[in-house]
């Protein structure tokens, strides 16, 4: 923090913030060399003038502040210098914060509209563009409200808080943190069946709902079952296999573009002058695109295994979704895969290739959302850089 001081302090006759006036036995100082035992500029304090430790203050005219280059006094700090650094560190707060928001809150519609259409083997729309779900999603929030758009989100954040939490948990003790996958696999079940689950049928569930099913999945108790769900050993290997492809393929994409991205700034110097204007987009919009672009590839490349293993993690368990094809009625989930092979034989026989990215359209205004809102945060904070600057 910078020191603070009373207006018109000089350094000079300043007692509890009252100055002394000139004594009938006192003279002015003539010229600045005689004050160069009174007054200092410590190289800790920039622009402040303090008197040496110990030292009492001499009475002595106080008529004008004494200003000069002769007292090396620095110019008082604008609000350029010391408002540039607060803002960089809000911008990279406020930064990530909006690509959380977007990513988690903003973008969930998007997630449910995408699940439900993935799991819906009735449809025969399949979504395959994002004026369709647009329009969709119109039609489901106009019969049934907000919350059919924004239902089990609050699963979703358990669901992320227990993988991470089992992550760090896991790499202190083993070189395999995506075995988060298979713990957090019952809970992911549950929170997916709250997120394609109808709001036209389905109680209004509580916070840890989400954490009860999943331990009920686990020991075989709680709400029922058909004898078509699927064991969580047969749901092992495609939720691993997803994790892991979804890992790798992530973690190579971004740090390509981080990479060419490094390198293209190096071949592209900015100059001394905007360099401060940039600190703050330099600094955090290379990490954020890359990891925006790496989360675009891993979920665009593992789509149809995701529809295949979203549609054996809700076989059995009794779901009731929204039909997508009209945006009203509802439509019950009675699939009867016998696994991860037969599923995809299934899906390809009787739906086509096509069946396999049915929601797709879900994707890409998820992700033009979060583009469009990277953007506009990228603007506001280069405007307010460059007004302080």
């Amino acid at each position: 923090m910078h020191p603070r001081r009373p207006e018109g302090f000089d350094g000079l006759g300043y007692r509890g913030g009252a100055r002394e006036e000139l004594g009938p036995g006192t003279r002015p100082f003539s010229s600045a060399s005689e004050l160069g035992h009174w007054v200092t500029s410590p190289p800790d304090i920039p622009g402040s003038r303090n008197l040496h430790w110990g030292e009492r203050t001499s009475p002595c005219g106080a008529g004008t502040p004494l200003r000069g280059e002769s007292l090396n006094e620095e110019p008082s700090l604008g609000a350029g210098g010391s408002g540039a650094e607060q803002l960089n560190r809000f911008a990279g707060f406020g930064i990530g914060l909006a690509s959380l928001f977007t990513e988690n809150v903003l973008a969930h519609p998007c997630i449910v509209v995408r699940r439900q259409c993935q799991v819906n083997y009735h449809a025969r729309n399949y979504h395959l563009t994002p004026f369709t779900v647009v329009n969709i999603m119109y039609s489901i929030n106009k019969t049934q409200g907000p919350r059919a758009l924004w239902k089990g989100m609050g699963s979703t954040f358990i669901v992320q808080g227990i993988t991470l939490g089992t992550e760090g948990i896991i790499s202190e003790f083993t070189p395999l943190p995506r075995l988060t996958h298979v713990i957090a696999m019952p809970f992911y079940s549950a929170s997916l069946i709250e997120t394609v689950q109808s709001e036209i049928i389905r109680d209004n569930p509580g916070i840890l709902d989400c954490v009860k099913e999943g331990i009920g999945r686990v020991v075989g108790m709680g709400v029922p079952h058909s004898k078509r769900l699927l064991p969580l050993m047969v749901l092992t290997f495609p939720t691993a296999l997803h994790g892991v492809l979804h890992y790798v393929i992530s973690s190579i994409i971004q740090k390509l573009v981080l990479f060419v991205l490094k390198r293209d700034r190096s071949h592209n110097l900015t100059t001394e002058s905007s360099t401060s204007v940039q600190s703050m987009l330099d600094a955090y919009f290379p990490e954020l695109l890359a990891s925006f672009a790496a989360s675009l590839c891993a979920d665009v490349l593992l789509y149809p295994l995701e529809t295949v293993l979203h549609r054996l993690h809700i076989q059995g368990t009794r779901t009731i979704i929204d039909n997508t094809d009209l945006g009203y009625e509802v439509l019950p989930i009675n699939t009867q895969y016998e696994g991860m092979r037969d599923c995809v034989n299934t899906i390809q026989r009787e739906e086509g290739m096509l069946g396999f990215y049915k929601g797709f359209g879900a994707i890409i205004v998820q992700y033009t959302l979060h583009v469009a809102v990277l953007q506009l945060t990228k603007i506001i904070y280069s405007t307010l850089l460059q007004n302080v600057s």
